[in-house]
């Protein structure tokens, strides 16, 4: 059973590249191009839409990179609150690093990080020294005055004018974020302003992917994005703007549609001519619809990804992050759907092996905890812990076997390795728990591939588990979530932790 592809990327290239080239047209001056969503790494696209490219949308700015200045947004609160960019495991301050270095590495130049909402944070303050000794431009802009009623005191040298002006050099500008809440628009729009002080006639729009204004407002691919942003309190809208202006039916979201009014009004305030938008719908440049070449295998994907974001959501108010309001709407979203957690098959097989676990491990002390995956052929492995092996270990190991052939009973890693870093994790760092999470066992396969030709075999196979589905019954601990990670699997875990004590080590 080899999963279906649903996207094409290179038709979604050339609608997308020549959609913001004639955008760029529209305006004399600079188009400052708010781009919503992960530019880089947009793994939550490639799982709803299956053989999405998770660096598509920078590959349409890399056909153009001649024409293209990068500012990279980060809200001094988040670097506060060192909020986490979840599939990367990662703060936002260092996700924003990160994204220096990627656009760099696909000739993307970023002309200025800028801080905003800057009220003198002091971690705000350490973030903006470190990038200025690494020689890298920051701007830092403080809230805007009389945001968000007084428009007269907005587009003001006391409002927009009161922030550092961005200097650039090409024609498209970039504006992008670690994630939301971030100060694109706010930037976008206090660029515009200076510009216009200057008579640089410069333009703004949205450079979008979901929800998809061309889908039905329920479509599954839609309804994972309300999913996705549950913790933002998202809802999508038909585009009443849209309808009313040209009497056809879009899709946007609750954000957006409230927002409108007031950016449109700020809009020609800033441009003193009639607004060149009449909907949100007008101002994105979003044509993902257009590369969806298998709607069944995208709906599918999408429900699949409403069931992950469920976990998800669990996990995270399990550990505190998150609140039980998000995982409410989900399940609301996952009762419209008529969702069950069994649609992921991974899930009733790894409570399965559990159940199955339980019963042969009767009377003996510890948790017993289970892992699955499914394999792009549609076969389901298993694994749970023991005395040497975390279960989302014991899966890999388990899975890169069946790959390879191997025989079950064969050790891909020596019991001599084995014994070596338990002896390390005891005795030397003085740990509790010496079982070898996933981190661990890849660089114990690893060494182990220098002299053992099955350890070798298996090795090759890892880059198969890539986009496979996997489901543990236990939260992961750090080195298992991000070996599995680097993996590129798919995980949804059962919000329960793997050991009694509240800091396992």
């Amino acid at each position: 059973m080899k999963e279906l592809t649903g996207f094409d990327n290179t038709r979604y290239l050339q609608e997308q590249t020549a959609a913001i080239l004639e955008r760029m047209h529209q305006f004399s001056g600079k188009l400052y191009l708010e781009c919503g969503g992960k530019l880089l790494y947009d793994y939550h696209a490639s799982r709803v839409l299956p053989g999405f490219d998770p660096n598509v949308k920078v590959r349409v700015f890399q056909q153009v990179k001649d024409q293209i200045d990068v500012i990279i947004c980060i809200y001094a609160g988040d670097i506060e609150k060192r909020k986490m960019r979840g599939d990367f495991g990662i703060t936002y301050d260092a996700d924003a690093m990160k994204m220096v270095d990627d656009f760099a590495s696909w000739g993307l130049q970023v002309k200025a990080v800028v801080i905003t909402r800057f009220e003198e944070q002091p971690a705000a303050i350490q973030f903006k020294n470190l990038l200025e000794r690494r020689g890298i431009t920051v701007h830092t802009h403080k809230k805007t005055k009389g945001y968000p009623t007084n428009i007269d005191l907005i587009v003001s040298d006391e409002g927009y004018g009161a922030n550092d002006y961005i200097v650039t050099d090409r024609p498209i500008v970039i504006v992008t974020a670690p994630g939301p809440g971030s100060g694109k628009l706010a930037t976008c729009l206090s660029q515009m302003y200076h510009d216009h002080r200057r008579g640089n006639e410069s333009g703004y729009a949205k450079f979008e992917t979901f929800p998809i204004w061309n889908l039905p407002l329920k479509h599954p691919v839609n309804t994972a994005y309300e999913a996705a942003t549950a913790d933002l309190g998202d809802i999508n809208r038909i585009d009443h703007f849209h309808l009313e202006a040209y009497g056809e039916k879009s899709v946007n979201y609750n954000r957006d549609l409230d927002a409108f009014p007031l950016l449109k009004r700020i809009i020609e305030r800033i441009t003193h001519k009639p607004s060149f938008y009449q909907s949100p719908t007008d101002m994105g440049v979003n044509r993902c619809g257009f590369g969806i070449i298998n709607d069944e295998a995208v709906q599918e994907a999408s429900r699949q990804e409403i069931i992950r974001r469920f976990y998800r959501a669990s996990c995270e108010y399990a550990m505190g992050i998150g609140t039980s309001e998000t995982i409410d709407r989900i399940k609301l979203i996952m009762d419209e759907l008529d969702l069950e957690v069994s649609r992921r098959t991974a899930v009733t097989i790894a409570h399965d092996e559990r159940r199955s676990a339980i019963a042969q491990h009767k009377g003996k002390d510890g948790i017993v905890s289970s892992a699955a995956l499914i394999l792009h052929d549609g076969t389901a492995i298993a694994g749970t812990n023991s005395e040497i092996l975390h279960a989302s270990s014991a899966l890999v190991l388990n899975a890169i076997k069946h790959l390879a052939g191997i025989p079950e009973v064969i050790d891909l890693i020596p019991k001599s390795i084995m014994n070596s870093i338990q002896l390390l994790k005891r005795d030397i760092l003085t740990g509790r728990r010496i079982s070898l999470d996933v981190d661990e066992v890849l660089i114990a396969l690893a060494m182990s591939a220098t002299s053992n030709p099955a350890a070798e075999a298996g090795l090759q196979q890892l880059k198969r588990l890539r986009g496979t589905d996997a489901h543990l019954t236990h939260i992961p601990t750090h080195g298992d979530e991000a070996g599995l990670r680097k993996l590129g699997i798919n995980v949804t875990s059962d919000p329960k932790f793997a050991s009694k004590l509240l800091l396992a080590e």
